[in-house]
C-alpha cells in the first residue's frame, strides 16, 4: 500500500508540474548553473590527481570512524581482543598515512 501511495503521489506531482509549470525555455534557463558563476570553458577539462587522492583519504578516515563506533559499543564484551584488533587497524592506517605523506599527496604543488 505504501509503494502504491508513493507512486501515486509521485505521478500526481509530475502531472501537476507539467500542467501548471512554465512552457517557455530560454537560453538562460537551459544554461548550466554552478555557484552563481557563469559557465566558462569545457566541462571535460582535466583535474589534478590530488583532488581524487584527497577524496579517497576522506573516505578512508570516514570508514575508520564507522569501524570504531561498533567496536566502542561492544568493548566490554572482549576488551583484549577488541583492543588488539583496533591497534592493528590503526597501525595499518598509520602505514598508509606515512605512505601518502612521503608521496606528498597532502601538500599542494
Amino acid at each position: 500500500m505504501m509503494f502504491l501511495a508513493a507512486g501515486l503521489i509521485a505521478a500526481a506531482a509530475l502531472v501537476v508540474g507539467a500542467l501548471l509549470g512554465p512552457k517557455k525555455a530560454s537560453e538562460t534557463k537551459l544554461a548550466a548553473y554552478e555557484s552563481g558563476v557563469p559557465a566558462s570553458g569545457s566541462a571535460r577539462e582535466r583535474f589534478p590527481v590530488h583532488f581524487y587522492m584527497v577524496a579517497m583519504l576522506f573516505i578512508i578516515f570516514d570508514l575508520e570512524t564507522a569501524f570504531f563506533y561498533p567496536l566502542a559499543v561492544k568493548f566490554r564484551a572482549a576488551p583484549t581482543f577488541l583492543y588488539v584488533q583496533a591497534l592493528l587497524f590503526v597501525v595499518i592506517l598509520a602505514v598508509g598515512y606515512l605512505y601518502i605523506l612521503r608521496k606528498g599527496v597532502l601538500f599542494w604543488k
